[in-house]
């Protein structure tokens, strides 16, 4: 393959072979061990290099896997054999327009880039993953992050008011602009939001801001178990609306505790944080109506402050989830969710198929929205451990479709998950996600194998 014409039409350096560097970008923070090994990797500084490399790319049929921080947990930038891998880390521009309260970001900048740029001029962007201080805000769009905050504030999506993105030919568009309503010609800005790089490449985003909230109150509530933890969260949303409502079970307890040393109760079958934002007394309030309905679910011990640095602790302890994990063995993450309403039978039956499959399963939770990180740890090495592992990680998919629910409410489908994905889309559905790949991407280029692949599940 000819990578001196790829090269000519880039800034010198852009084009990176050496072993050791394709090597460190053939995996993102889901760690596929079906990774391939890409070509070359390409560090691009503005759109029109994305356009070069995706006129290159058209033209010999290579696959271009887009990546921003490589923070994925669907392995959705993993790359694959001979191909390119487009990295989007150079790209890390933030500008705040603080009369129209927007921002506009580069896909490199990290989310947590984003929120203080903004804050300087008392503006606040809420979608916050637990990964907010290392994710790109780019991989945020492509996936259509959520987060703790996002019970109460919405997802990315909700956020995204334009976008600069390049389409597989090397067609650069400009969709949306800082309005916050336009409702002009079909929705295209919103088929890219969580399309994981597979129509196109994101270059540039404008960002809706919020006026920076008031200090929160907060509550950390423990109980005997996470199904009563559950039965808390379906009384407290029924009629509140947290600023963030999160649970940890036992074995997330006692892993954050290994890590972070604040003393939490690892007797605690469950715990659940929950914050109020609501403007002067009526955060106490709420909290005082949260703190009951925990009560009322059988809480052991309810504490509640206003002091937003000691509330702040715990929610830092609640992020440290998965870097906790990790010091358990090899991870398989999960983010399914369901319907509020059905939390208590999802966390009841993921506890009945850790069981079953003799597998560590800890769960920890964006709770009010019935968003749920099951986490899968086995020894690394362990064939017949990865073997259990992998079919409870199907199983857990297999629960949250029966309870109507979806096998991602924020990670993406990336490659892990397209395998089930039919299975909660159907046929038709599939077939019209196809078309829409198909008219965008007619070679098949973007990103290949993430969202649609074979059909059939892996067999274990």
């Amino acid at each position: 393959m000819d990578l001196e014409e790829l090269a000519g039409g880039l800034p010198e350096g852009a084009v990176l072979t050496d072993p050791d560097v394709l090597a460190s970008y053939r995996q993102d923070w889901a760690r596929d061990p079906d990774a391939g090994t890409p070509l070359a990797v390409v560090r691009a500084t503005c759109t029109a290099d994305v356009q070069a490399v995706l006129r290159w790319a058209t033209r010999h049929g290579v696959p271009v896997v887009p990546r921003g921080a490589g923070s994925s947990l669907s392995g959705g930038s993993t790359a694959v054999d001979g191909g390119i891998t487009l990295s989007m880390e150079r790209m890390r521009m933030v500008e705040i327009d603080p009369v129209t309260r927007v921002a506009v970001a580069q896909p490199g900048a990290f989310n947590a880039e984003v929120k203080a740029a903004a804050a300087v001029h008392g503006l606040w962007y809420p979608p916050d993953p637990s990964s907010f201080e290392i994710c790109s805000i780019g991989g945020n769009a492509a996936t259509n992050a959520g987060g703790l905050c996002c019970v109460k504030y919405g997802v990315t999506t909700d956020y995204v008011l334009g976008m600069e993105v390049v389409l597989a030919d090397g067609t650069a568009l400009r969709l949306g602009g800082p309005r916050l309503k336009d409702v002009a010609g079909l929705s295209l800005l919103k088929l890219f939001v969580g399309s994981e790089g597979t129509l196109g490449v994101i270059t540039e985003l404008t960002l809706r801001l919020l006026p920076a909230p008031p200090p929160a109150c907060t509550l950390v509530a423990t109980f005997a178990s996470v199904e009563a933890a559950a039965d808390a969260v379906v009384a407290i949303t029924a009629t509140l609306r947290p600023s963030m409502l999160e649970l940890m079970d036992n074995g997330s307890i006692n892993a954050v505790e290994d890590l972070v040393r604040m003393g939490l109760d690892r007797t605690a079958g469950a715990l659940l944080l929950a914050r109020s934002d609501a403007p002067g007394g009526a955060s106490a309030t709420e909290i005082d109506a949260m703190a009951a309905s925990c009560r009322a679910a059988g809480a052991v011990e309810v504490f509640t402050t206003a002091d937003a640095e000691e509330g702040e602790a715990f929610a830092v302890a609640r992020r440290a989830a998965f870097p906790a994990m990790e010091r358990l063995g090899t991870l398989l993450l999960e983010d399914v969710g369901v319907p509020v309403p059905s939390l208590p039978a999802l966390v009841h039956g993921i506890r009945e198929i850790a069981a079953e499959r003799d597998t560590h399963i800890v769960v920890v939770a964006h709770a009010g929205d019935g968003n749920t990180h099951p986490i899968i740890a086995y020894p690394p090495g362990d064939a017949e451990a990865e073997k259990r592992a992998r079919i409870a990680f199907g199983e857990v998919m297999d629960l949250a479709l029966r309870l109507g629910g979806t096998i991602t409410g924020e990670h993406g489908v990336g490659r892990l998950k397209a395998p089930w994905l039919p299975d909660q889309l159907g046929p038709d559905v599939m077939a019209l996600t196809r078309r829409i790949k198909d008219a965008l991407d007619p070679d098949g280029i973007l990103n290949p194998g993430v969202v649609l692949s074979a059909q059939d599940r892996p067999a274990y």
